[in-house]
Order: structure tokens, then C-alpha cells, then sequence
């Protein structure tokens, strides 16, 4: 923490406990270890190499978030977003198109290195965060462990005990999880939303569970009293949260930066790897500047080479590396096995006597849980709109059991990559996620909004997903730790080792298995 506090001046490049600078960096680094990305798995193998006193770098496309802006906060709220909420975009493009079918949720921004993307393909978009921190910055904290039986049928080759008994309960831990107070839940008005969804739920027969988070409920108790700035009851989320939340900025690195074996890098963009004659690796990376101009391109040299790029990022490194024959013996399945989670985003429309209250917040802490529905299984979060006003209005995302799966493809005019995802294959999770709304709206006598996603016809949210999965799966792109076939000391840690689909918010199992990868990696790969 002291080290990313330490490193607050604007423009800084260079985070450390003894290099924060913003000098120019040398023309190339090298570093027994580089990690790509810092997101939950690459967060994770930047604390246990730190740990083991291997010196590592870290690089990230994104910026440091923690210099606060003309108004003395870091981030900006959901409510009113300015040039910090995207990533170089003219205009904001939030999840919910519209509100009453009128253009006043998105407004226009001036270009920056904001802390959220939306990265689109044909038929798909994908939101990321951007900056030390990933995707922590920017979801919703919920901290959910997958059901075993479930984890055990998507990764059939792991240890389910081992990942039970020690690498769940370890990545929970350090990341700080915690639990709603269910009194608390029950009197306040900032989850009143919540507990209307949830008595509509109880109508139709279907079971919801409390789940954990990553925000820390006891300063989410102060805000309500009053003691506390407020950040979850003060509309932040997708944006970032000025307080209360603990990202991994607070746990994973600032442990790892403790550890002064490891420094990051920000504001620099991996686009090549390839393997020199003497086996170690070669980066190649572009560093840019508040407009997004390259203003130096730079090569790093390591001997392990960590990929925590999240599913995107990793894939598409990997991709490109292995069709422009950089790196050409990677696996054939590298690029496949991608999903959404089935991930379907919905509103309702409630009885006037239901309602849902002004006050919300934005950290949601229950789901209905109809996943042991052999027939449509489907795992639907009670997600928040804080407006500030009174509107009626139930929100979900419903995380369905879609087992469609879609392939990256190299594209050569471009230099990136296409997604072969299809309007068909989000249909799919459509139908799953109608079959269980349709049951509430029938038990309820309610119906769905059809004022959310931009048109009259649009009601249910399909062409988005918050958590990308696969394309680097494990034990086929990979073996069974993350080591990359072909290629000795190249490893993935983050979600595109999942088979495109977990059934919860995947930042717990990624967070664990990238743990699971380091123990194995540290005791056999880099022991003298």
C-alpha cells in the first residue's frame, strides 16, 4: 500500500518502493521474471515471485488510479462520468443504453486513459478494466466460490479438494472477502431493491443465496450512518470506487510491491513476444501518453514469462504470436474455448406498492440461485440501478449454463484478432435466462422492461458480458498448471484458462487457480 501511495505524482510510469520516478526508462529492461497485466491473476504471480526474491517487472496498458482529479477524487461516479470513466472514448458506453427510452445515460467525454473498456467484436462486447488493478477496478466485488460439483465438471484433471481445502479459502483471504450482516441487510434502506427482488423470488419457489464481496461491508455500514465518505452508497462502481472497495491495488500488489522485488510498469502495451536463440523471451511494447500517442516502443527481456493479460489480452498475445511465427510451436487450441459466463443482462417492472427505493447500493449481495435446475440452470445477481430516484425497477444479470463456445481468429490487416462469437450462440442464453423470468413475472403478475438496452424491442441485454472466459483453456492449451505447450517457462494465470463458463463471478476461481499455478511453478520450475 505505502508503495502505491508513494507513487502519486502524475505521469509516473515506474511504480516501487525504490523506483517510482517518471524519468525515462532505459531503452531495455530485463528481469529474471516479467508478468503481463495486472489483474487478479497476474497480481497473483507478481506477490509469490516478489515472495520468493525473484525480481519481476510487471506491465500494464493501464494507469496508476490513485491521483485524484480537479474535484479531489480518483474516480468519477457513475451517475456523472467524465474523461476518467473510458478508455479513450468521445463517449461513455455504460451497459444500460437508455433510461424511459431517452439518451441520459451516456454522456460525452474528452479522450483519456479511463479506467473502464468496452472492447466490441461483431457480434460481442467485452468490458475490461484499465489501469494497476484490472478488472478489480471496475466490477461489482462479488466474491463468489463456484459450486464444486460444477468446478469439478468444467476442470475434470484438478484436484477439487486441494482446490477446496487450500487455494479458494487462500485467494479469499488475501483478498479480502467478506459477508453482508444479514440484520443490517434487513433494515436498511440501501438494499430495500434487493429484498423486493428477492420476496418475488420466494413467490415463484426459487431459492436466493446471499453472496460475498470484496467490499468492505463494515465502511459500507459507516457510509449509511453517515460516518464514512460514500463510495458504494454514493453511486461508484463501473467507473471505480473511491472507497470502501478492496481492489487489488490494496491486496495483492501492494503486498507485492512490498516485497521491493517488484516494480510496475504502467501505461505500456505488450503487442509481440518471441523466444531469442538462448530460450529466454523478447516483449516487445509500445508506451503511450494521456492522448494515447506512442511515445517510445521498447523491448524487455526475461526468462519467465508470465501471461495475466485477462482472456482477451492473453489470447490475443498468444494468437498473434503463434500465426505471424513468432512463437509457432503453441498449441492449435490456443484462440478456442471461449465463452460469456452466459452472461444476460434484464430489467422488470414492479407493482407501484413495490418499491425499490431512491437509495441504493451499488455492491449487489444476493443471486437467485436456480443453478441445481437440471433443465434451464441459471444463477441471476440482483444487481442495483441507483438513479437516486424511485423507479420501479428490477435489474439482473442472470449468469446462465450456456455451453456454446467461440474461436479467435487472427486478423492480418489489422494486426489483431476477430471473435467468432454469433448472435445464435447469445440467443441461447436468452432463452435460459427467459425461461426463469418468465416463471417470476407470472408468479408476480409483472413484466419486463423494454426501456433499458436502446430499443423498444430489446429486453433483454445479450450483446454484452462482463466476464470473459477461455481461450487459453487449462490442460488444453496448457497443462494442467498453465504452462503453455510448446514452450518451457511461459505460463498463463489468468481467466482465459477457464472453459467459458464458471456459473458465478470468476474472479475467486481465477484468483485461485492462478495461486494453485504459482505453488507448482515456484516449488518445480524456479527452484536452484
Amino acid at each position: 500500500m505505502v508503495a502505491l501511495q508513494t507513487a502519486a505524482a502524475s505521469g509516473l510510469t515506474r511504480i516501487g518502493l525504490q523506483s517510482a520516478s517518471a524519468a525515462e526508462p532505459a531503452a531495455v529492461d530485463n528481469a529474471p521474471a516479467i508478468v503481463i497485466g495486472s489483474g487478479y491473476g497476474g497480481a497473483v504471480a507478481a506477490l509469490r515471485l516478489g515472495q520468493a526474491g525473484i525480481r519481476t517487472i510487471v506491465l500494464e496498458m493501464g494507469r496508476l488510479w490513485n491521483t485524484p482529479g480537479s474535484d479531489g477524487k480518483v474516480f468519477c461516479s457513475t451517475a456523472a462520468p467524465d474523461q476518467r470513466s473510458m478508455w479513450f472514448r468521445t463517449r461513455t458506453e455504460a451497459p444500460l443504453a437508455t433510461f424511459l427510452w431517452l439518451d441520459v445515460v451516456n454522456r460525452d467525454i474528452s479522450l483519456y486513459p479511463g479506467v473502464l473498456d468496452r472492447v466490441r467484436f461483431a457480434n460481442m462486447s467485452v468490458f475490461v478494466g484499465r489501469g494497476v488493478g484490472g478488472g478489480s477496478l471496475v466490477n461489482g466485488g462479488m466474491a463468489v466460490t463456484p459450486l464444486r460439483s460444477y468446478f469439478a465438471e468444467q476442470f475434470p484433471t484438478v484436484d477439487v479438494n486441494e482446490m477446496y481445502g487450500t487455494y479458494f479459502p487462500r485467494a479469499r483471504s488475501v483478498l479480502g472477502v467478506n459477508s453482508v450482516d444479514p440484520a443490517w441487510f434487513e433494515s436498511t434502506e440501501w438494499y430495500r431493491f434487493t429484498r423486493v427482488s428477492r420476496k418475488h423470488a420466494q413467490n415463484t419457489g426459487l431459492r436466493t443465496t446471499f453472496v460475498p464481496s470484496v467490499y468492505d461491508f463494515g465502511h459500507m455500514q459507516r457510509e449509511a450512518a453517515g460516518t464514512a465518505t460514500k463510495s458504494a452508497l454514493g453511486q461508484e462502481v463501473i467507473y471505480g470506487n473511491n472507497h470502501g472497495k478492496r481492489s487489488l491495488d490494496k491486496t495483492y500488489l501492494a503486498s507485492a510491491l512490498g516485497t521491493g522485488n517488484v516494480t510496475i510498469h504502467t501505461l505500456e502495451k505488450v503487442r509481440g513476444i518471441e523466444r531469442a536463440a538462448d530460450g529466454t523471451y523478447v516483449l516487445t511494447a509500445d508506451r503511450i501518453d494521456a492522448t494515447g500517442k506512442v511515445i517510445e516502443t521498447k523491448q524487455y527481456g526475461c526468462t519467465y514469462l508470465f501471461l495475466g493479460g485477462g482472456s482477451l489480452g492473453t489470447t490475443e498475445l498468444l494468437v498473434r504470436a503463434r500465426e505471424t511465427g513468432t512463437l509457432p510451436a503453441l498449441d492449435a487450441s490456443v484462440g478456442s474455448g471461449w465463452g460469456t459466463n452466459g452472461n444476460v443482462m434484464l430489467g422488470r417492472a414492479n407493482h407501484l406498492w413495490d418499491t425499490v427505493g431512491a437509495n441504493q447500493s451499488t455492491m449487489p449481495v444476493m443471486a437467485i440461485d436456480d443453478w441445481a435446475n437440471t433443465a434451464n440452470p441459471v444463477f441471476a445477481e440482483i444487481a442495483p440501478l441507483p438513479t437516486g430516484l424511485e423507479h420501479w425497477v428490477s435489474l439482473y444479470l442472470a449468469l446462465t449454463k450456456n455451453p456454446q463456445r467461440a474461436s479467435f481468429s487472427y486478423d492480418s490487416g489489422t494486426g489483431g484478432v476477430r471473435l467468432g462469437w454469433t448472435a445464435a450462440q447469445s440467443a441461447v442464453s436468452v432463452s435460459m435466462a427467459k425461461k426463469l423470468f418468465d416463471r417470476i413475472n407470472s408468479a408476480n403478475s409483472t413484466i419486463y422492461r423494454y426501456d433499458l438496452f436502446g430499443s423498444p424491442s430489446k429486453i433483454f441485454a445479450d450483446d454484452f458480458t462482463y466476464h470473459p472466459l477461455g481461450g487459453c483453456v487449462l490442460g488444453r492449451a496448457t497443462d494442467n498448471y498453465g504452462r503453455v505447450k510448446g514452450y518451457s517457462k511461459l505460463y498463463v494465470t489468468d481467466g482465459s484458462l477457464v472453459p467459458g463458463s464458471i456459473g458465478v463471478n470468476p474472479l475467486v476461481t481465477i484468483t485461485a487457480l492462478a495461486e494453485r499455478t504459482m505453488a507448482r511453478v515456484l516449488a518445480e520450475d524456479t527452484a536452484p
